[in-house]
């Protein structure tokens, strides 16, 4: 494993519990692949969510790395952009350059595409200061910070192995998972003055957007035949449906030791 790979590694794991563990357990070729995609998409949204920043400094950072990863690509540009602001942005975001650098050359096109419209689409809704009214402004949104992963971890699929899916089942499979964010994160993004409800929505409401996109995640899975796939996207859709009842129970997450049953219970050990 590459110095640089390692890197990788070690800042998954200290940006996301959820994904860190079917990453690790991926095959070489496409754990690299599918670690690289993550951490540019984590890169962006951790500008997109930044409590400090600005919204025009929020909107010209990822409107430049929207149209610089449209190319002609060069890695350095990317660390041009957020090279001013190295003592606002976290690692995995001053890093972005890094982790562009792992992506096998034969999926470049695809990631940089899906990273780039995923920039372009959270610019937007910056501007519009996550001003959501309906289900279909929801729709929109959890499809640009979200769904879009969903989009590309098909192209990934295709790429590894073949592995044809339904899109619209993949863009659910990341709205699902947004939608239980959005709820344990609800009075975090409340006190930032951020609100993903509809308007009239109450818990209820968004508990059943969440409910009906893992619906359609789990019809998702229940399509992969290619077992390093499906271990991959089991993991995930094992803990959202996990919280999501904890969060319903009234719990704040899950516990450690929640999560550890509920990956074994994902991958049948």
């Amino acid at each position: 494993m590459s110095e640089l790979h390692q890197d990788a590694m070690d800042v998954l794991r200290e940006t996301s519990r959820t994904f860190f563990i079917p990453i690790s357990r991926l095959p070489s070729g496409l754990k690299e692949a599918v670690a690289s995609s993550y951490l540019c998409m984590r890169a962006i949204d951790e500008i997109e969510d930044h409590p400090q920043l600005p919204a025009e400094t929020k909107i010209n950072l990822l409107c430049s790395i929207s149209t610089t990863l449209k190319g002609p690509f060069r890695d350095a540009d990317l660390k041009a952009i957020v090279e001013p602001y190295q003592s606002d942005l976290p690692e995995v975001t001053l890093r972005m350059d890094e982790w562009a650098k792992l992506v096998p050359s034969s999926i470049q096109s695809d990631i940089y595409h899906s990273t780039a419209t995923m920039a372009k689409g959270m610019a937007e809704w910056v501007s519009k200061g996550w001003n959501i009214q309906t289900k279909e402004d929801l729709d929109d949104y959890t499809y640009y910070v979200a769904g879009l992963v969903g989009v590309l971890l098909n192209d990934l699929w295709n790429w590894y192995d073949g592995t044809q899916l339904d899109q619209e089942l993949a863009v659910a499979y990341g709205r699902g998972l947004q939608a239980v964010n959005i709820i344990r994160n609800r009075e975090e993004d409340l006190s930032r003055g951020v609100d993903y409800f509809p308007e009239g929505w109450n818990l209820s409401e968004m508990f059943t957007y969440a409910r009906r996109n893992l619906a359609l995640a789990d019809t998702y899975t229940e399509n992969i035949q290619s077992l390093p796939v499906l271990d991959f996207c089991k993991i995930p859709l094992v803990l959202a449906h996990g919280t999501l009842q904890a969060l319903e129970a009234g719990e704040e997450k899950l516990s450690r030791d929640d999560v550890k049953d509920l990956v074994k219970k994902a991958i049948g050990e």
